[in-house]
């Protein structure tokens, strides 16, 4: 257990912190989620819908500095293609 000041503020900050990157981490497993859903159904227009949130949101998190840019643009590619394949089908 902590035992000085700086040290209790530590326990704490990393509380927070970690409270903010799990809220985070599963906010965007369920962005994705929806528009896999969308995709395994064949709706074009809502996979299209779903996408366009999930970009947007996406690229927030980046702005707060949650994710790197790389990571986002795969994760956006990959869904992006995903909701292309649905009219190619």
């Amino acid at each position: 257990m902590a035992n000085n000041k700086s040290a209790k503020k530590r326990v704490l900050q990393t509380a927070v912190r970690t409270e903010r990157n799990r809220y985070y981490r599963t906010r965007i497993k369920n962005i994705v989620k929806a528009v896999h859903e969308a995709v395994e159904a064949s709706d074009k227009a809502a996979a299209t819908t779903a996408f366009a949130t999930a970009n947007k949101q996406i690229h927030s998190l980046v702005n707060k500095g949650f994710i790197k840019k790389t990571t986002a643009a795969r994760k956006v590619s990959r869904l992006h293609k995903m909701v292309n394949a649905i009219e190619a089908a």
